[in-house]
C-alpha cells in the first residue's frame, strides 16, 4: 500500500561485428558473427559491467537527471534519495533499478530499467542504450585508429622515397639535356661506326697515293691531314664514353647512375604498391574489428506496473512468517512438554 508504483522497461541486444572474410569468387561481401563468437564474449561483458558501473550512473545522471527523478515526493520513502545523497547512496539505488544480464549461450544482453512512469522508465532505457553504443564504438576504436595510421605512414613514406628516386633519374636528364644514356650510346656508336668507314676509305686513298712512284705532294699532304683528323675525331668519341672532360662525367658514368635510379625507381614501385596492399588490408582488418550493437529488443514503455508485485510479495510474506510462526510454536510446546515432565 506504500510502495511506489513502478514500471520496468526490457530490452535485449546482441554485440556483433564484421568478418573481414571474402567469399567465393573474391565476392568481399562481409558477413555479420554474432556477439556470443569468441572475439566479442569479452565485449559483451565488458558492456554489461558498464552498464552495471558508477560511470553508466553518473552519466545517466548527469544527461538525464536519475538522482533528481528519485528525490521527488512522488517516490516512496524507502526508495527515495534525500537532497544531500551522495553517489554511492545513488549508486545502490541505481543497482536495484537498473538490472542487466548476459546469456553467454546466446550472446544476448538483457536490461530491465526500473522508474515510478513508463516515459521515463523508456527514457532511462533508451540513454543507457545509446551509451553502450558508444562504448561498443570505442572498443576498438584506439587498434583501428593506430593500424590505420601506421599504414598510412608507410603509403606516404614509400610516396617519398618513390618521388626522390624519380628525381635522381631526371636530374641527368636536366643537367646534362640527356633524355636517355641509351640513346646518347646508340648515337655515339653509330658516329663512330660512320667515321671508321670514312677512315677506312681515306686510308684507302692514301695507301694508293703513296703506292705512286712519284706521288702529288699536295694531295699526299691533304689525304694524310684528312686521316689524321678522323683519327682524333674517333678517339675523343670513344674518349667520351669513358672519360669525362672538364669535371662532367662520362657517357658510361651517366649510364651507370641512370640505371641504378631506374632500378630504384623500379625497387620503391614495388614497395609502394606493397605499401597500398598493406593499407588496404589495414583498413580491411580495421572494418572486420568494428563492433556494434544490434537490438533484438527495443526499449518500450509498459502500460502497466510491473512492480511491487503485491500478490506475489503478500504471498511469499504470508508462507514466510507462518513458518516462522510454526517453527516457534513448535519449539514453545516442547520446552512446555519437558518442563512439565
Amino acid at each position: 500500500m506504500i510502495a511506489t508504483p513502478l514500471y520496468a522497461t526490457n530490452s535485449e541486444f546482441v554485440i556483433q561485428q564484421v568478418d573481414g572474410q571474402s567469399g567465393g569468387g573474391g565476392g568481399g561481401l562481409a558477413s555479420l558473427m554474432g556477439g556470443a563468437s569468441g572475439a566479442s564474449l569479452s565485449d559483451s561483458v565488458t558492456v554489461q559491467s558498464f552498464l552495471q558501473s558508477r560511470d553508466a550512473m553518473r552519466r545517466l545522471n548527469e544527461e538525464e537527471g536519475f538522482k533528481a527523478y528519485f528525490q521527488q515526493d512522488l517516490i516512496d520513502p524507502l526508495r527515495r534519495l534525500t537532497p544531500d545523497t551522495t553517489d554511492e547512496a545513488a549508486y545502490r539505488l541505481y543497482q536495484d533499478m537498473v538490472r542487466v544480464s548476459y546469456d553467454p549461450t546466446e550472446g544476448i544482453i538483457r536490461m530491465e530499467v526500473i522508474a515510478a512512469d513508463p516515459q521515463t522508465s523508456e527514457r532511462f532505457a533508451r540513454a543507457l542504450v545509446s551509451y553502450a553504443e558508444q562504448m561498443v564504438d570505442q572498443l576498438t576504436q584506439r587498434v583501428r585508429d593506430s593500424q590505420m595510421a601506421d599504414a598510412q605512414e608507410s603509403v606516404q613514406m614509400a610516396e617519398q622515397r618513390m618521388r626522390e628516386a624519380q628525381q635522381r633519374v631526371l636530374d641527368p636528364q636536366e643537367s646534362y639535356q640527356m633524355l636517355s644514356s641509351e640513346v646518347e650510346v646508340s648515337l655515339l656508336t653509330q658516329q663512330i661506326s660512320n667515321l671508321d668507314s670514312l677512315l677506312n676509305q681515306e686510308r684507302l686513298s692514301l695507301s694508293d697515293l703513296r703506292a705512286n712512284a712519284r706521288p702529288n705532294p699536295a694531295r699526299l699532304e691533304q689525304a694524310e691531314r684528312r686521316v689524321a683528323t678522323l683519327e682524333r675525331q674517333i678517339a675523343a668519341l670513344r674518349a667520351s664514353l669513358t672519360q669525362g672532360s672538364d669535371g662532367t662525367q662520362s657517357i658510361a658514368q651517366l649510364q651507370r647512375e641512370q640505371t641504378m635510379a631506374e632500378s630504384d625507381v623500379a625497387t620503391r614501385q614495388m614497395l609502394l604498391a606493397q605499401a597500398m596492399q598493406q593499407l588496404e588490408g589495414a583498413r580491411i582488418e580495421a572494418n572486420r574489428q568494428v563492433r556494434y550493437l544490434s537490438p533484438g529488443v527495443s526499449p518500450v514503455a509498459p502500460d502497466e506496473a510491473t512492480y511491487p508485485r503485491a500478490f506475489e510479495n503478500t504471498a511469499l510474506a504470508f508462507l514466510i512468517f507462518a513458518g516462522i510462526y510454526l517453527m516457534v510454536s513448535m519449539t514453545s510446546a516442547i520446552l512446555r512438554e519437558q518442563v512439565t515432565g
